[in-house]
């Protein structure tokens, strides 16, 4: 479903761009979608026993994650208007690429051959999509590009929040800060066009509740099973937009995407592979330590890394 409403929402997007900037539409899409960001905080049963407080110690890197999703925003609502609707989004699904290499200097993960393999074959079928260097290459490619390795960034600093944090309240802080930036940039970007028609207010307040219902949609999902089991179906969103672009806009770039989006989505699941089979093994290692007979088992400093130290990936 969310994966739906972000295209939909995407595909919005587009049409309004001959009317209206993406720093406008930036700016409309978070205020309407902070609606179901508050939906999904009264909802919240965590939040509602931690006894409904608003404060956050961590407001600075919420507060930094929404200003990275404003500039995210913007990029990609601005590839919207400039190019194939399927191909600003399958460059966008670069994500899961950005988010393993930022791991590194953000997370101090150990990344290791396998899921770096991942990461190189899946740029490769960026580079295949964008063709740097040749005679058709625009550099429109570069900003869905820059909103995945922002987006990423996103998803990569929500690693670094307290466990103990209503993921739906986080989620609100950096919303907010989202909106207030997209509206200060639309200020000075040249302000706001006046909506020319209610049908436009109509679609405007629709992008808006389709893209804010989308990550409702995704925090009720990864709170009732691992991300890692959600990742393959991201994907699906490829053919999506691909399918909306023809129908709606009859834009059928296959010379650009294929075989570059195929190498894309092999990297992604890669990752996504490789990563639940790390989840498995250290389960079973740890189910296993839970099993051994008592006066057996190893010293916590024998079965454990040194500090500081993951899994080698």
């Amino acid at each position: 479903v969310a994966l739906v409403l972000f295209d939909l929402m995407g595909l919005l997007i587009k049409y309004l761009s001959t009317d209206y900037s993406a720093v406008e539409l930036s700016a409309y899409r978070n205020v309407f979608g902070l609606v179901p960001s508050v939906i999904a905080l009264w909802m919240s049963t965590t939040w509602r026993q931690n006894g409904r407080k608003l404060a956050l110690r961590q407001w600075r890197l919420a507060v930094w994650r929404g200003v990275a999703v404003t500039f995210a925003q913007l990029l990609f609502y601005l590839s919207l208007g400039l190019m194939a609707f399927a191909t600003a989004t399958t460059i966008s699904y670069s994500t899961a690429l950005f988010t393993t290499a930022l791991a590194v200097p953000i997370l101090g993960e150990r990344v290791g051959l396998v899921r770096w393999s991942a990461v190189a074959i899946g740029f490769v079928g960026v580079v295949m999509i964008t063709r740097p260097g040749a005679d058709t290459f625009e550099w429109t490619a570069l900003l869905p590009l820059g909103a995945a390795a922002l987006y990423a960034f996103t998803g990569v600093t929500a690693r670094l929040v307290d466990a103990d944090v209503p993921t739906p309240l986080f989620n609100l802080y950096s919303s907010a800060t989202a909106a207030v930036g997209a509206l200060a940039l639309a200020l000075v970007f040249g302000g706001f066009t006046q909506i020319a028609s209610l049908r436009d207010l109509g679609l405007i307040a629709l992008m808006g509740t389709f893209g804010g219902s989308a990550v409702l949609c995704l925090v009720v999902s990864f709170r009732m099973t691992e991300p890692s089991n959600l990742a393959p179906f991201t994907y699906f969103g490829i053919p999506i937009a691909f399918a909306l672009g023809w129908l709606f806009f009859s834009e059928a770039p296959f010379d650009d995407l294929l075989p570059g989006a195929l190498l894309l989505v092999v990297g992604g699941l890669l990752i996504v592979y490789r990563e639940r089979r790390m989840g498995r093994t250290a389960s079973l290692a740890s189910a296993r330590r839970d099993r051994q007979p008592a006066g057996t088992a190893f010293s916590r400093a024998e079965i454990t890394r040194p500090p500081g130290r993951g899994p080698e990936t």
